[in-house]
């Protein structure tokens, strides 16, 4: 039997660190996540999107974000395994942690930590005729490829933080960007909101998607509607970015014993959970005595106290403060 000293489930910004971290504890590490590449979310919904917030960097690419993360966290050459969900956990002989996938393996570990992000999700589709048809050739939900949006007529369905960014971004990039809001209140920074309204983006507010305008194979134009006064217009649109939220599942997560706060994993200021062994951090994890901030800077600092305390569950010799990095290093 392989044992691992931490097993982190989940290769977002959250787990890349928390591995980085364990590498410079000299854990023995194991990297485990669903899907078939490294960078979690951030990688998956979010490559093109400049991010704001992350310490050192007054703007970065979610991909150059990944890629830098990716390099840190690989140079203490973690075992990683992709494309495999952790579906039970268990305590065995001996007081390790077992861990079951849908691949049919098994991994032990000392230590845990969750780092898996909102859990599974899946982005909430318009509800609306011939939408599934034109999903990838016209209608789109992520940014994988931004030049697929240049110089094209572009709609953007949305009030979160992601509709907002996505329409400053691609202004003076696409040909016109419209952007379409339920509502006069955005979930968004109010510094980025403030930026929307001077971008020139045409911005319409309590506006909601009423049909598509199609040519045959060909996405041409949306019809909108006031939903105070009912009244309709139509849009000529070459594309349609659609952020209207996620829906998000624990899934298998519910099952192993764990303490739940709705869609989060209860953890202590230390990041530990009600299983001794198991912590959790980044966007899964919900601090019973802190505020709760889904960033990737906090998930960054949550990250490094789970792994600095699992040091000392799995090694009680071993401080939980080991000190700055320059002189772990030196």
């Amino acid at each position: 039997m392989d044992v691992y000293d931490i097993t982190i489930i989940g290769a977002g910004p959250a787990g890349l660190f928390a591995s980085f971290y364990a590498g410079m504890r000299q854990m023995k590490t194991k990297l485990i996540d669903a899907l078939e590449q490294l960078g979690g979310q951030v990688a998956v919904l979010y490559p093109e999107k400049y991010i704001y917030d992350v310490p050192g960097f007054p703007k970065i690419l979610g991909k150059e974000l990944v890629k830098n993360m990716v390099e840190q966290a690989l140079q203490y050459h973690p075992t990683v395994g992709l494309g495999e969900r952790v579906m039970t956990l268990k305590r065995v002989d001996g007081g390790i942690l077992q861990l079951g996938t849908d691949k049919g393996t098994q991994h032990f570990s000392k230590a845990v930590l969750i780092t898996a992000g909102v859990g599974a999700f899946s982005p909430n589709k318009l509800d609306l005729p011939e939408v599934q048809k034109f999903e990838g050739k016209g209608i789109y939900y992520s940014v994988k490829d931004k030049t697929i949006f240049e110089g094209k007529k572009l709609l953007i369905v949305g009030g979160g933080d992601s509709a907002v960014d996505w329409a400053l971004n691609f202004t003076n990039y696409a040909a016109k960007v419209t952007l379409i809001h339920r509502r006069d209140v955005f979930r968004a920074h109010e510094d980025s909101v403030a930026k929307l309204m001077k971008c020139g983006a045409d911005v319409r507010l309590f506006y909601e998607m009423k049909q598509l305008v199609t040519n045959g194979d060909k996405l041409v134009g949306a019809v909108v509607y006031d939903n105070r006064s009912k009244a309709e217009s139509r849009i000529d649109v070459d594309a349609i970015l659609v952020n209207i939220g996620f829906r998000a599942d624990l899934g298998p997560i519910k099952d192993w014993g764990l303490e739940i706060a709705g869609r989060e994993v209860r953890a202590t200021g230390k990041m530990e959970t009600n299983i001794a062994g198991v912590y959790a951090a980044g966007d899964i994890a919900t601090q019973m005595d802190g505020v709760k901030l889904n960033l990737i800077a906090t998930s960054y600092a949550q990250a490094a106290v789970a792994v600095n305390v699992a040091k000392n569950f799995i090694d009680p010799t071993a401080r939980v403060f080991p000190g700055h990095s320059s002189e772990m290093k030196r």
